[in-house]
């Protein structure tokens, strides 16, 4: 597996390159935002890992601008950025998952594992499949959502939060469940980027229907159900 690392430190960047390649993984680095986008582009990677704070080209835009050309292409943001305003706008901008620094390798290489397990078992449930919850409809091949009807116009995020969510109606979700299912990450308690997404979720679903169908229960998590 090959995977491209964008990493302005010299010293985290040959870290990372060292146990990458200790684990049988094949990287490649870019000392750049540009350079990293460059490579990316003209050349086949697994995954990218990639810090936010970067010369000629931060890691936002460069997030964003690989996502219009290679939509599938795996992608990690590792930085010290940590915030959970930070960790919404990397996911915003196309990011798979979300690592802060200090990190252990260990705990990169499952991250690592898992966005590639999920890469190579494709989308399975994509061809044309419908998704539907009382008014509510999902079309997982034309990424549209429609509620009585009405176009619901939902970030990459937002899409896959809601597509699991009408995958366990009427199911209670923790946020711990949610990070793992939904953003590949580990839940952490210090953040509440799950609630945000939640919350935007709201106003786009039910701010225009008296009938509410995302509910949160109090310390358990948040459930789809028409109440």
């Amino acid at each position: 597996m090959k995977i491209l690392v964008v990493e302005d430190d010299f010293r985290v960047a040959e870290l990372i390159q060292r146990g990458l390649s200790e684990h049988g993984f094949s990287p490649a680095v870019a000392y750049d935002g540009l350079s990293g986008k460059k490579l990316a582009l003209n050349n086949h990677y697994d995954l990218v890992i990639t810090d936010i704070i970067l010369p000629k080209l931060d890691g936002l835009d460069l997030c964003k601008e690989l996502r219009q050309i290679k939509p599938d292409l795996p992608i990690i943001m590792l930085t010290a950025l940590g915030s959970t305003d930070d960790k919404v706008e990397g996911f915003d901008a196309g990011a798979d998952d979300y690592l802060t620094k200090p990190f252990e390798m260990r705990e990169l290489l499952v991250r690592i594992r898992a966005l590639l397990k999920r890469s190579n078992n494709g989308t399975a449930n994509s061809s044309g499949f419908i998704l539907k919850y009382d008014a509510l409809e999902m079309n997982l091949q034309t990424k549209s959502v429609k509620r009585n009807e009405n176009e619901i116009s939902l970030t990459p995020k937002e899409f896959k939060l809601l597509e699991y969510m009408l995958q366990n109606q009427e199911r209670v979700l923790s946020r711990t469940e949610i990070a793992e299912k939904v953003w590949d990450t580990l839940f952490d308690t210090g953040t509440n980027f799950i609630d945000v997404y939640i919350n935007y979720l709201r106003k786009k679903i039910d701010k225009n229907y008296e009938k509410k169908l995302i509910h949160t229960r109090s310390g358990m998590g948040f459930i789809l159900k028409a109440e």
